[in-house]
């Protein structure tokens, strides 16, 4: 019998109006002593929000999508009648349901399930289990050691050995060591580490509690974005828990073993994902990047033994110990384990939160999770990476999400964006777009990046305005070489991969620009002209009374013509017009 609802109140679904929706729930279910409402994260589906799932107890029953504040009587009447063929309309199909069901998740095995306020909600699936084993018949090393067993890398780009790191900062001298988590997700389009920490912030403190028992850290930090409030006052609110039950503090779970946890909200400063800059910024001096060696495991937060590692890898950490290292190696490539989130975003049909096993191809994350591309356009390019990866054409799709496959695409996992472009994308636009961002982040502390972000950014600038001259691609190349070679750390040495993956597959399109002075996408704006196809106008005038500089002429049910020289090519003519008579050239 029916008798829970649950609202997913990830920041996803509260910008889709699950608030609304939670709040006339509420009101509907106060007196109803049968009927229990409570929340749970992002259950991954984003293409869905609002969505409301109904339980039996602890049995899955219904999804309901697109859930409005107007259908909230409808769904409290059918769970209070346990007729819940009332709720057929607002039912996910087959389709969209096979978004989750191709998924394999490890990192988000909680999200969407559990309530993430409430810390008896997580014990219930297995939580702190895997702490309390740690703590009374495991050694630090043996942890290391089950952690090198799994082939967990870390999740934040790099893929650098999860043990290695922390075996290097266990056997550093001193008693005063820190473990830090990196949750300064600022990639353009990746919320993975905000979804977790909505979603499952225990999983994160549970595995950050290993990481620390293993190194020997009696502090642990979480830097995170101020710009996620929900991510921060949910993980606050999980931190109070565990301290009341005995699982942060003094003595945990009597093992002899103590070890406390804060929060450090930063400004959001890309180069602060670097784990030195972060380091620098927790120190509250500017987020700038050391010089290394020495590498945090020997000198990191005040100058004291340190690991980072980011919020996926410490939520892998808690089923790894439960499961055995060796089950997580199972899964995944020979050089990559486990799994990977992504967050799938751009021309895609379905665009949320996918985890899959490494060795599955971009191919089928795209296509047979996300649904392919909206509008039945076709598929031009994928990025990769962010602002530090590059774009991946068609003809390398079935290329496989390992670390070292998709790095000889030019490409790198990364956190794991990905965002999905279609024929409409112009690829210099595209490389504009992430090198103006990562010119604005900059620290400024190294000359290369500092100004070589902003030289590429003029030259791309000038091309993509129709202004290209001859020689301004292989200027493009010298300094992205430049570039790479000479900045201080990841984010200069990576920010002109997006130019570099682009000339790669797209060379074509630069030189359009160049010594054509045409965009082939059609989107750079100085380069494409609007016209009026005769035979498909049928004269109603619509696109001209749309027209904010009156560009266009012609009388009723006569063709209409654009006068080039007036037109400011602001698309309105072509998003108005009906039939299909603008044409863009």
């Amino acid at each position: 019998m029916a008798d829970r609802i649950v609202v997913g109140m990830g920041s996803c679904g509260i910008a889709a109006g699950a608030g609304k929706v939670y709040n006339a729930l509420t009101a509907l279910t106060a007196e109803e002593k049968d009927v229990k409402l409570s929340i749970t994260g992002c259950i991954g589906m984003c293409f869905l929000e609002p969505i409301v799932d109904v339980y039996d107890g602890k049995t899955f029953l219904r999804r309901l999508v697109k859930v409005q504040e107007k259908d909230a009587e409808t769904i409290v009447n059918a769970v209070k009648s346990d007729d819940l063929s009332a709720l057929d309309a607002l039912s996910i199909t087959d389709e969209d349901a096979g978004f989750l069901e191709k998924q394999t998740r490890i990192a988000l095995r909680h999200c969407g399930l559990l309530d993430p306020e409430n810390i008896e909600d997580y014990k219930t699936f297995d939580g702190y289990k895997a702490l309390a084993m740690a703590l009374s018949s495991m050694s630090p090393e043996d942890v290391i050691e089950e952690i090198k067993v799994s082939g967990l890398a870390g999740r934040g780009g790099a893929g650098f050995p999860t043990w290695f790191k922390w075996n290097e900062a266990r056997k550093s001298k001193g008693e005063e060591k820190y473990l830090i988590c990196n949750a300064d997700e600022g990639d353009p389009g990746a919320f993975m580490d905000r979804a977790i920490i909505e979603g499952d912030p225990h999983a994160l403190i549970e595995g950050m509690l290993i990481g620390a028992y293993a190194i020997g850290a009696k502090e642990m930090i979480v830097y995170v974005r101020a710009e996620y409030p929900l991510a921060i006052k949910r993980l606050e609110n999980a931190i109070a828990q565990a301290e009341e039950a005995g699982f942060l503090g003094e003595n945990i779970l009597g093992s002899g073993f103590s070890c406390k946890m804060r929060i450090k909200a930063g400004a959001g400063a890309f180069v602060c994902g670097e784990e030195t800059a972060l380091i620098e910024s927790l120190e509250g001096s500017r987020g700038m990047p050391r010089l290394k060696p020495p590498f945090p495991a020997q000198e990191g937060y005040w100058r004291k033994p340190s690991n980072i590692n980011n919020v996926e890898t410490y939520a892998n950490v808690a089923w790894i110990l439960l499961n055995g290292g060796e089950a997580f190696s199972k899964i995944g490539t020979e050089n990559s384990k486990g799994t990977k989130v992504f967050a799938l975003t751009g021309k895609v049909r379905r665009g949320g939160l996918v985890e899959v096993p490494m060795g599955k191809t971009l191919r089928e994350v795209i296509f047979d999770i996300g649904g392919g591309i909206k509008n039945n356009k076709k598929f031009k390019a994928v990025q990769l990476g962010g602002p530090s990866g590059g774009c991946i054409p068609e003809s390398l799709l079935d290329t496989v999400i390992d670390y070292k496959e998709l790095g000889k695409t030019g490409a790198i996992m990364g956190s794991g964006g990905m965002v999905v472009m279609d024929e409409t994308a112009c690829m210099l636009g595209m490389a504009k777009f992430f090198l103006d961002f990562t010119a604005k982040e900059s620290c400024g502390k190294c000359v290369p990046c500092r100004l070589g972000t902003k030289r590429m950014l003029e030259v791309l600038t000038r091309i993509t305005e129709g202004e290209g001259e001859p020689g301004d691609v292989e200027l493009l190349e010298e300094l992205c070489a430049s570039i790479k070679d000479a900045s201080l750390c990841g984010l200069g040495q990576t920010a002109p991969n997006p130019v570099l993956t682009a000339l790669r597959y797209f060379r074509n399109e630069f030189e359009a620009h160049v010594n054509e002075k045409k965009c082939p996408a059609g989107e750079c704006t100085a380069l494409i002209t609007y016209k009026i196809n005769a035979e498909q106008c049928r004269g109603c005038t619509l696109c001209a009374r749309n027209c904010p500089v009156h560009a266009i002429s012609g009388a009723v049910k006569q063709p209409h013509v654009i006068d080039t020289e007036v037109c400011i090519r602001c698309g309105k003519c072509l998003d108005s017009c009906r039939f299909g008579a603008v044409e863009v050239e």
